[in-house]
């Protein structure tokens, strides 16, 4: 019998789920902090090509979700999926020790995480009752778990890989992998119970009203997905063109020391766990007040805020070349925490946009379209990022800062066109997993 009760005021199982995803990322961002410089310093890739490759597997592993969520939802089962996908990823990883596999590696992490991407956030929402106002603040906890992971990988990953080897960064990867596993496996009665996959013949269509709300939010997700691949084309340079920059024009000096260049990917999780308990208030206090933001306008004011630091940045470098000076590593942190901020308003209210629309019984296949999102701004991020090289450093980001905020119009137009076809109700409690759109 699965056990109800809580643990931190929230049901045990999302302890469960932030823990399993805080370590599945810690072996995701542990390998991805160590890639672009592993490509260029030991495997001796061209800047172009690598950020090619960077972009192809960030974009490979968001797209096999989509067969991974209706393999589970159909066949599998969330539980196994996130069993199964897990292994797979652990083996990917320790394959990465091995120069030779490089690319064999990138294919099986990438079709393991197929399998367990989609159907762990999906259990999410099923920890909760119907009206139950934690529900409103579910994504935020699990959105710190993603980040907790991303936080400590660079730090411990990324160390080992520049000061003691690439294979032992890639081997820790792979032990944060089992983890995960461990802890799933273990929490699994605290987990919500599996769906039924049996054939549906007696469920009854939809009334009218209720298809023309579908179709309604069906174009709208669409709308949305297409404006969030845009905004991940600038987004998911902080890993690629971003952390090249940091590597070589940036004066990393402190303390006597050379700050590793791989530390600076963990300031953007550092600054979720800092910023998201503060913006969680602040909402649900307009939210007591009736005055909730619906969940579009806050994917707007995002996209434009990551493209203002991407801006800022840009005029930056500008007035240090100017003045003949090298950019200091504290104005990376300030650009990450502007970064951060804007970021805790598009990313994970979309992901919790897309699983609050989900079809009870297609909750894995809704997330996966969702990663979908991913799997093209990545790939096109890394052919975007191919053109480094051929442009100065400001100029390239001010690029970015461009494409942000045609991002953010559009979510805008896309709300405001919404709104006018039909009435969406405003959640009690929004957060991150808002429902208002």
């Amino acid at each position: 019998m699965r056990d109800t009760g809580n643990w931190f005021g929230q049901p045990k199982g999302l302890t469960i789920l932030f823990l399993t995803e805080t370590w599945e990322k810690f072996s995701f961002y542990g390998m991805r902090a160590l890639q672009i410089y592993y490509m260029m310093k030991a495997l001796h890739f061209s800047q172009a090509y690598a950020s090619v490759v960077f972009g192809a597997y960030a974009a490979a592993v968001y797209l096999t979700p989509i067969a991974g969520g209706l393999v589970a939802d159909r066949w599998l089962g969330r539980r196994k999926a996130v069993i199964l996908g897990g292994a797979t990823m652990a083996l990917g990883h320790f394959m990465m020790a091995f120069e030779p596999l490089f690319f064999p590696a990138m294919a099986v992490i990438a079709i393991g995480n197929g399998l367990f991407l989609p159907n762990l956030p999906s259990q999410v929402n099923l920890l909760y009752a119907q009206g139950d106002p934690r529900a409103g603040s579910a994504f935020n906890v699990y959105y710190m778990g993603v980040n907790l992971g991303g936080f400590l990988a660079p730090l411990i990953c990324g160390t080992l890989g520049e000061l003691y080897g690439w294979h032992y960064g890639f081997g820790a990867a792979g032990v944060g992998m089992c983890l995960g596993l461990l802890i799933y496996t273990w929490g699994g009665r605290y987990l919500p119970p599996e769906a039924d996959r049996a054939p549906r013949r007696a469920e009854v269509a939809p009334a009218g009203d209720d298809r023309n709300n579908e179709r309604s939010n069906v174009a709208m997700l669409a709308g949305v997905a297409l404006a969030v691949m845009l905004f991940r084309i600038a987004y998911e340079q902080s890993g690629n063109t971003f952390a090249l920059w940091a590597d070589t024009d940036v004066d990393r000096q402190a303390l006597g020391m050379t700050i590793p260049a791989t530390w600076f990917q963990s300031l953007n999780s550092m600054f979720v766990f800092l910023i998201s308990p503060l913006l969680v208030r602040r909402w649900n206090a307009r939210a007591a007040q009736g005055r909730a933001q619906p969940a579009l306008e806050r994917m707007t004011l995002g996209a434009i805020g990551v493209g203002a630091a991407y801006a800022a940045l840009a005029a930056l470098i500008s007035i240090g070349h100017a003045a003949g000076f090298a950019i200091g590593w504290p104005w990376l942190v300030a650009f990450f925490a502007l970064y951060t901020l804007a970021e805790l308003y598009i990313l994970p209210v979309g992901l919790g946009l897309f699983a609050s629309l989900a079809p009870r019984h297609f909750a894995a296949t809704t997330i996966a379209a969702w990663f979908f999102c991913s799997f093209t701004g990545n790939l096109l991020s890394g052919v975007t990022g191919a053109i480094w090289e051929r442009m100065s450093p400001q100029g390239f980001f001010l690029l970015m800062a461009a494409i942000c905020v045609v991002s953010g119009l559009l979510l805008l137009a896309i709300h405001r066109a919404h709104r006018a076809r039909q009435s969406v109700p405003v959640p009690a409690a929004p957060a991150a997993a808002d429902r208002a759109v």
